[in-house]
């Protein structure tokens, strides 16, 4: 996440830069309807209505996914009614074919069949993904400079027009804001970079995530499928490797667990010590997500061994996924725009922002 994430920046073809035959048209519309301050109510006018708000039952206290004993023993009526339709549904059905075919192809033990796919699913769908979300946010991180100008002849056009119509100051503030908005849209049509696209890797990733375990979970509570006369919760139980031989039972060790919350530390660091002179909303979603991290450790603690294999590897690929995307050769390769915060040696600079504010520092 270049984290002003939850991470996340990259270029494909050149940098635009707003002419000033261009920036012309664009504040010229100001002259017209664009311009014109909004409407005033009158009083006494009817305002809109709004249907009351539906009050509905009591909203039911689901238990957290890891505190059911067993995925068949729940009620489909009771608290865990909403997990058992996750369990069961068709995108977890297909995590679960998934993961067999993995296994069943690839001849690995249980351990090596989690690790394969998870490798797979990061390397074909994520990895694609956060190359798309870096190339939207260089187009628009280029895109600032023109915004900037645009702004400034906005504001004079504004300060011009509220002179000669007389124009209150909160009037003129909506104006300003309302012409901005439509012309930064404008551009952001233009070069095909809306912001909103860099969101599509969390929409795609996070179910993914959930749907995969879910499955795991599935097969480590004998709630589904069987091969050759053994349920796959039995052949977990036998295919684990190292400290935790077992899949299907909790890493006692903790040493799972504590990797996990480690990995995803360390990724919001990086993130962290690319930005400079974070706002207070940035700093905050900085700690909220820091807080997350530690908390993921206790989590994990609770969950079989297979589902905390499965959050290690994936967090260790987010790892490695979000060095490889600084890496100049790679964005170059995936023709991620060339920004103005890029640099030739990102890794030597990373250690040395790391070095500088938790090693040397007084």
């Amino acid at each position: 996440m270049r984290a002003g994430s939850p991470e996340l920046y990259l270029p494909l073809v050149g940098e635009a830069r707003l002419s000033g035959s261009a920036l012309a048209p664009m504040l010229g519309r100001l002259g017209g309807r664009w311009l014109r301050p909004p409407p005033v109510l009158q009083p006494g006018a009817p305002g809109p209505h709004f249907a009351p708000a539906a009050t509905g039952g009591a909203r039911r206290a689901a238990l957290p996914a890891w505190a059911v004993a067993s995925v068949s023993a729940v009620d489909p009526g009771g608290a865990g009614g909403w997990y058992e339709a996750l369990a069961a549904s068709a995108p977890v059905q297909g995590a679960e074919e998934m993961l067999l075919a993995a296994h069943g192809v690839t001849g690995l033990p249980w351990w090596g069949s989690i690790l394969f796919t998870t490798v797979a699913l990061r390397g074909a769908v994520t990895l694609p993904l956060a190359a798309y979300q870096h190339y939207i946010l260089a187009k628009v991180e280029n895109l600032q400079p023109e915004i900037q100008n645009i702004a400034q002849h906005l504001n004079h056009e504004v300060a011009v027009r509220a002179k000669q119509l007389g124009w209150s100051k909160r009037v003129a503030r909506f104006t300003y804001l309302k012409n901005m908005q439509r012309l930064v849209s404008e551009l952001y049509i233009r070069d095909n970079c809306h912001p909103f696209k860099a969101t599509v890797l969390v929409w795609i990733q996070l179910p993914m995530w959930i749907f995969m375990s879910v499955a795991l979970r599935n097969f480590s509570t004998g709630a589904t499928h069987s091969e050759a006369g053994f349920s796959v919760q039995e052949q977990l139980a036998t295919g684990g490797v190292l400290w935790f031989p077992d899949l299907t039972a909790l890493d006692s060790t903790w040493i799972l667990p504590i990797c996990i919350g480690a990995i995803n530390l360390i990724i919001v660091e990086i993130v962290a010590l690319q930005k400079v002179g974070m706002s207070r909303f940035q700093t905050g979603v900085t700690y909220f997500v820091r807080g997350i991290s530690v908390l993921m450790i206790p989590i994990a603690a609770t969950v079989p061994s297979s589902l905390v294999l499965y959050w290690l590897c994936s967090s260790f690929m987010g790892l490695s996924q979000n060095l490889l995307l600084r890496s100049p050769r790679f964005r170059q390769f995936c023709r991620i725009p060339l920004t103005k915060g890029d640099s030739d040696t990102p890794y030597k600079d990373l250690f040395a922002a790391f070095y500088a504010k938790y090693i040397s520092r007084k």
